[in-house]
């Protein structure tokens, strides 16, 4: 049986759906804590459909990027959160992810495939169309663009 979603997911709009895609943007906030990456990894699954084609794609690369904030930024902290935000539309998916900032920002590491660190942000950028990341008050905004495909 599927686990419920925080009750902070509640905050976000439920759109119209079109093949199983809940259009428009969701937002789910969760604790900036490792065990909360299955939270976000639900929460695409839930706003795509587990049908959709690009789920696999999409739950990854956000899977990713959450792992990176709650290990890297300060998020991991006490009270330190993570916002999920996806924009879903017919012919591309947008996922970004808000964490607490911290002393650095995401980087691709150079490296080999078999290192027990630094592979997310190659994956982001092996099946992302684009991503990219900025700084604000608000923390660390990290962000990629997807077609809705299967990964490859």
């Amino acid at each position: 049986m599927p686990r419920s979603l925080p009750r902070v997911a509640a905050g976000y709009p439920l759109s119209p759906r079109r093949a199983g895609v809940a259009l428009g943007m969701h937002r789910l906030v969760i604790p900036g804590r490792p065990e909360q990456v299955g939270a976000a990894r639900a929460f695409i699954r839930q706003v795509l459909g587990g049908d959709h084609p690009g789920v696999d794609r999409v739950t990854l690369l956000t899977s990713e990027l959450v792992t990176n904030s709650v290990r890297h930024s300060d998020s991991r902290h006490d009270g330190g959160t993570v916002t999920i935000t996806v924009t879903a539309a017919a012919d591309r998916i947008r996922v970004e992810v808000i964490d607490d900032g911290g002393p650095t920002a995401p980087t691709l590491r150079p490296g080999d495939d078999l290192t027990e660190n630094g592979r997310g942000l190659r994956l982001v950028g092996a099946y992302a169309l684009t991503w990219d990341y900025r700084q604000s008050t608000a923390g660390t905004h990290t962000w990629f663009e997807c077609l809705p495909e299967p990964l490859s």
